[in-house]
């Protein structure tokens, strides 16, 4: 079967956003609100939805670009937008000793714990939505059209203390980010292991190859099987690793003025070793959910694959091909001279589970067929 085109998806991942489909609680309704408002940035023109787009999987709406642009100009941050789609699913932040790894949290590095706490970030973040202060932002809150269902949702006084409208707002986003609009579960994927239907039979091989530790062994991190309880796989295990991903030449936030990027081209992000301030977690980043990667490239923590095919190739033959004669060296022109430049940070590289797969290029088009399974929105 051939699988539906991208804009029918989108259409269909839009048409399931729109409020006269699906009526919200009041809560997440205003939520909602918040997360399409282009107002509440600084300067205006910015919303949640702007990096959280829903026709890309609530990834960045920009796919032109490797990282996510801010508000101002010229400005744009080191990372790309990871999807706000199951989300709500990440445990909170913490060491599990038995399996000597991190799990959980939110971000790429982990530094926030909650939804609620993860919406505040950009709001400040002078290279996102770039407000001032909270007494700012909060000011636009009231004068919007949405700013009586605050006195609704959380009390007559909910906007007139700027740090507790700040926390109202924030709960608000979170309530919508764990809706079903964000968490849909519609995947040609689920259908399958709700026995509706069944795979084609390279989708099945690709499964196969997917799961199986002797070949792709993506499944190690990448839960792909309904857990005990019959909850569906979010594709993740929310542990932090690092796969060796290179620096990307395309990334913006290298050209930034020094107020914002003192060491240009040389910045190296450090992901959870630099929010923790241990060398053992240097350059490990979240493993994200592979749900609808269709839709959300570019990928990687700074978005240096622009392909599917050259992620599963990256995995494939990390370890295999030679070093690029220069370290920063993009997906495209690193494909076609056959070899991969040096990790960003090769401290901590995993090499169990990446670099040297051994798959034959039909078992790499198998895997990609099985991954675009998992896109949100199939219709049979």
């Amino acid at each position: 079967m051939t699988p539906p085109s991208v804009p029918i998806l989108c259409l269909a991942l839009g048409a399931a956003l729109s409020p006269a489909a699906h009526s919200l609680p009041p809560k997440a309704e205003l939520g909602r609100q918040l997360f399409f408002d282009t107002n509440l940035s600084e300067p205006a023109g910015q919303a949640c939805a702007d990096c959280h787009d829903p026709l890309r999987g609530f990834s960045d709406k920009d796919r032109g670009s490797p990282t996510s642009a801010g508000a101002v100009p010229g400005r744009a941050g080191p990372r790309n937008a990871l999807t706000a789609m199951y989300a709500d699913y990440s445990p909170a932040f913490h060491f599990d000793a038995r399996a000597g790894l991190y799990y959980g949290g939110l971000f790429w590095d982990g530094r926030s714990d909650s939804l609620a706490e993860q919406a505040k970030g950009p709001f400040l973040n002078p290279l996102e939505m770039a407000n001032p202060d909270i007494a700012t932002l909060i000011g636009k809150v009231r004068t919007a059209t949405y700013a009586p269902l605050f006195a609704r949702v959380f009390g007559p006084d909910a906007l007139d203390d700027p740090a507790t409208a700040y926390d109202h707002l924030a709960a608000a986003i979170a309530e919508f980010e764990r809706g079903p609009k964000l968490n849909r579960f519609s995947s040609k994927y689920d259908a399958y292991l709700a026995g509706r239907i069944k795979l084609t039979r390279q989708e099945a091989k690709g499964l196969a190859l997917f799961e199986a530790p002797e070949k792709g062994g993506c499944a190690s991190c990448h839960l792909s099987r309904s857990g005990p309880d019959g909850a569906p796989p979010l594709f993740t295990d929310f542990s932090y690793q690092n796969i060796g991903v290179p620096k990307n030449p395309s990334n913006p936030f290298y050209a930034l003025p020094p107020e914002f990027n003192p060491e240009g081209t040389a910045f190296v992000d450090l992901g959870l070793g630099g929010v923790l301030g241990q060398p053992t977690e240097y350059g490990k980043f979240k493993v994200p959910t592979l749900r609808n990667l269709r839709l959300t490239g570019p990928y990687m923590h700074n978005g240096y694959f622009r392909t599917l095919r050259g992620v599963v190739d990256f995995y494939n033959s990390r370890d295999r091909k030679p070093a690029c004669p220069k370290p920063m060296l993009g997906e495209s022109a690193a494909l076609r001279r056959g070899c991969w430049p040096v990790p960003e940070t090769s401290a901590n590289l995993n090499t169990a589970q990446v670099g040297n797969l051994g798959l034959r290029d039909t078992e790499i088009d198998a895997i990609l067929a099985f991954l675009l399974t998992l896109t949100d929105g199939y219709q049979p």
